[in-house]
């Protein structure tokens, strides 16, 4: 059985690099932060992380805005885009969560009223009724 190409999933990968990216994205998620704290919060080499932002720039993921003149000196925020991203990574997180078997809080998105874990269930707003991975079309039927 041959490779299968996944062109939503290739041009995804194609926008947010590795690893790094991600990280970087998802500490972009609550709020827009200076180089130095991203430094701080991140286990990234500067010279890594400089090279990661710049790339995010590149793909319309993260803006920067200069906060002083002399010398330069940026933060950075994630676009539109970029936020778009906030609840792929969640899942993404809990999906690690659940194959680490923790029960820690932050790997899954959960209902702020009783803790709960959320489940994912794809919607047809045409419809108005759940899509079962079977009644989808699509790259879905990829995974």
């Amino acid at each position: 059985m041959g490779l299968m190409s996944t062109p939503g999933l290739d041009a995804a990968l194609e926008r947010i690099g590795d690893r790094w990216s991600l990280l970087i994205v998802d500490a972009l998620i609550a709020g827009p932060q200076r180089f130095g704290e991203l430094a701080e919060a991140l286990p990234i080499a500067p010279n890594v992380l400089t090279a990661r932002l710049r790339r995010l720039e590149r793909a319309g993921l993260v803006h920067s805005r200069p906060y002083q003149r002399r010398p330069l000196r940026v933060e950075y925020a994630l676009s539109e885009t970029g936020q778009t991203l906030a609840d792929a990574l969640a899942l993404l997180a809990g999906w690690g969560a659940a194959l680490e078997g923790a029960t820690d809080p932050h790997g899954a998105p959960t209902h702020d009223l009783c803790g709960t874990p959320l489940e994912l269930v794809w919607w047809c707003p045409t419809c108005e009724r759940m899509v079962g991975r079977d009644d989808a079309a699509g790259e879905l039927h990829h995974f």
